[in-house]
């Protein structure tokens, strides 16, 4: 079985970022334009905040105009690329919003959770992880370690199926007859 080729628009899309990357502004405004909707998606996403995310989607093309000299065709697609910048710009506004709150002033500090869990909770969460490992065991080699990768890595059906050298059907039906597997076991 042979892996799939990138399609055109995957190559005509990491062509163009290598162009913003040798700071070619009709390049940028290319990429703004295909790319813009999937990327505030992402921000919206995490950030569940329209003003918030149009705030983060602005800085997340600025980074890539900083830094997308240092995209690698070779490591990742893209929009991959492209969209685990959006992801990481969001994840910094969330975690900048955490440690806003967290300097609010000291006479509230009685109002604030405790956000440590308990020692039970911690008991539990190991139990639960050492069950998902033991159910991930069970699993057919190919499901096992492409959920693995899937999850740990975050990479994608596409880029899943042309590290494997399967076709894109073969690895979404490996993951998800994996996840109905795990479901299964874990719900025992």
């Amino acid at each position: 079985m042979t892996s799939r080729s990138p399609s055109e628009a995957s190559i005509s899309l990491a062509l163009q970022l290598k162009a913003v990357g040798k700071g070619d502004r009709a390049a940028l405004a290319a990429v703004y334009d295909r790319t813009s909707a999937k990327l505030f998606g992402v921000c919206l996403r995490i950030l569940d905040d329209r003003s918030e995310a149009e705030e983060v989607l602005q800085e997340t093309y600025i980074t890539v105009w900083r830094r997308a000299g240092t995209f690698d065709p070779d490591r990742a697609s893209a929009i991959t690329w492209l969209v685990t910048v959006a992801r990481n710009k969001a994840l910094d506004r969330v975690r900048a919003d955490k440690v806003r709150r967290l300097e609010a002033p000291l006479d509230i500090a009685e109002e604030v959770p405790d956000g440590i869990p308990s020692a039970l909770a911690d008991i539990e969460n190991a139990e639960q992880v050492r069950a998902l490992h033991d159910c991930l065991d069970k699993l057919d080699a190919d499901q096992q370690a492409s959920i693995r990768t899937a999850f740990l890595e975050g990479a994608t059906y596409d880029e899943l199926a042309r590290r494997r050298g399967v076709p894109l059907g073969t690895m979404k039906s490996w993951i998800r007859r994996g996840l109905i597997s795990l479901r299964g076991c874990l719900g025992e």
